[in-house]
């Protein structure tokens, strides 16, 4: 239920793309599983979800928070996916709301459920010659936790002091930690 703002930013190249100057896109924002062998049961897992939590939703946008979005939708059948139109020139930011947790997902244990990876990908369309936004400009995402927010000053903590334990060569491995995400391009 937090609220996490997404920049969108428009990334073209000088001259890149000209017949998007002044149009509007459209970004679709999904939180999907992140583990390959999760993929393969989304879909009953997505169900399950739904059975326990009638009329909830997995993703939604902070409409009051968000700047710069135009007509944001929720279609009431995909509970993980919420889209918008919005103009790559203007200033535009989403805040986004994950309303379900990792542990969610996982088989029940006696207590510390590791949680499973999600990802939060966006995709973006312009519009086609039909007047539908169906041509593919870009995809992105970046992996996500999401837990209750005792369990996740618990998990920083754990986590903090297992970095701390290992060596200096040990900790090369590791990606440092930021106060933002750059999404990866898929």
């Amino acid at each position: 239920g937090q609220s996490y703002e997404i920049r969108m930013l428009d990334n073209r190249k000088l001259g890149e793309l000209p017949e998007i100057n002044g149009k509007l896109v459209k970004s679709i924002f999904r939180v999907v599983f992140h583990d390959r062998r999760l993929q393969y049961t989304e879909h009953q897992q997505l169900e399950g979800w739904r059975w326990n939590r009638p009329g909830d939703r997995i993703l939604d946008i902070d409409i009051p928070m968000s700047v710069g979005i135009i007509d944001p939708r929720a279609n009431p059948t995909q509970l993980n996916t919420v889209e918008f139109l919005w103009d790559p020139s203007k200033r535009t930011s989403v805040f986004i709301q994950v309303h379900c947790i990792s542990t969610e997902f996982t088989m029940r244990k006696h207590g510390g459920e590791k949680g499973v990876p999600f990802r939060v990908q966006i995709d973006t369309f312009r519009e086609g010659q039909s007047g539908d936004y169906s041509e593919h400009l870009h995809s992105a995402s970046c992996q996500i936790k999401v837990f209750k927010p005792k369990g996740a000053d618990r998990k920083q903590k754990t986590d903090r002091e297992k970095m701390e334990k290992r060596t200096p060569h040990e900790k090369e491995k590791y990606q440092p930690s930021y106060e933002t995400t750059i999404l990866t391009e898929v």
